[in-house]
């Protein structure tokens, strides 16, 4: 309760955000990676709302925004408002593109960290459920598993969930696990969660509007690896689900380690840069699902696109 939140209050974790509290993982010439807080959007154009990842961004950098953008810099990806970790931004046009292809050729590596409700049995799942659009009133910001009422247009999606502790959050069963996302759908990873009956702790929107009480959605952006032409990114950025950051969350069993598994994933990009990719260790390479899921381009991917390109023609 009070006591606990107390004894959190003062670490970085819950820090509200500010203009100039961000976090740089890594920098080059190119490209930026920033450890996004939980509390901010990337970016809006609500006049209301001044502080974004752009403003940060300019705020930190004034002198690397790109005047041929709308904004100032460029996101090689996305994440939700309230989802924290690692987000690659490139500081020019040819960066920009090189990034854009590793995406689109599928060679990037994203591992996600998460609490999820209620302990799970298996040690992995894969995840499946095609996921669509809610087109039912009241509920049209939110995405759907295909055959839920009003689920429109789903794709065949793919997510991996390897279970890292079982333990209580402020005394309620939750499992720490790692997520990887092998397609890109909006939500893909929250939708997933809760429709195999373990909602993110904290996700308000995806547990019928119950879960208001964290101070957060506990789903953080923790792997991130994008192997571009010129210049291999590759970061991780600190896990903010741990005791000492938050006294809420109380680990009982451990069943992976997370060091061994990224180094897994990592082991596994590398055997397979070069040649068509598959999303290494946390996928079943027989099954169909990864062959439509390889050839899905995402969501995502055809936003960042056409963004791009209505920037630029690409070379």
């Amino acid at each position: 309760g009070a006591a606990a939140l107390h004894k959190v209050a003062g670490s970085a974790a819950m820090e509200p955000v500010s203009l100039d509290n961000l976090s740089i993982l890594y920098q080059s010439s190119d490209f930026i990676v920033v450890n996004k807080h939980w509390d901010v959007r990337i970016d809006s154009k609500m006049w209301y709302e001044k502080l974004t990842l752009q403003s940060q961004l300019r705020y930190r950098f004034p002198e690397l925004a790109d005047p041929d953008t709308y904004y100032g810099f460029r996101f090689c990806h996305q994440l939700d408002f309230s989802t924290s970790g690692a987000l690659c931004v490139a500081l020019n046009k040819a960066a920009a593109g090189s990034a854009y292809k590793c995406f689109k050729e599928r060679m990037v590596t994203k591992a996600y960290l998460a609490l999820v409700r209620g302990h799970i049995q298996e040690p992995r799942m894969t995840i499946r459920y095609a996921i669509g659009k809610n087109t039912t009133e009241g509920l049209t910001h939110m995405m759907c598993v295909e055959g839920t009422e009003g689920c429109e247009n789903a794709k065949p999606c793919q997510s991996e969930l390897i279970v890292l502790e079982h333990g209580l959050y402020s005394g309620d069963p939750v499992a720490k696990v790692i997520l990887q996302p092998l397609t890109g759908r909006t939500h893909q990873l929250r939708v997933h969660c809760s429709a195999i009956g373990h909602p993110i702790v904290g996700d308000f929107t995806y547990s019928h509007k119950q879960d208001g009480g964290p101070y957060r959605m506990m789903l953080h952006a923790y792997y991130l690896r994008i192997p571009t032409s010129k210049e291999l990114i590759e970061v991780s950025a600190p896990d903010p689900f741990v005791p000492t950051l938050d006294a809420n969350w109380v680990p009982q069993r451990t069943m992976r380690q997370l060091d061994e598994v990224i180094q897994g994933l990592k082991e596994s990009s590398v055997c397979t840069e070069g040649e068509e990719r598959r999303d290494g260790l946390l996928e079943n390479p027989g099954s169909e699902i990864s062959r439509q899921a390889e050839r899905l381009e995402t969501e995502e991917q055809r936003a960042v696109c056409k963004r791009w390109l209505a920037e630029w023609a690409l070379e």
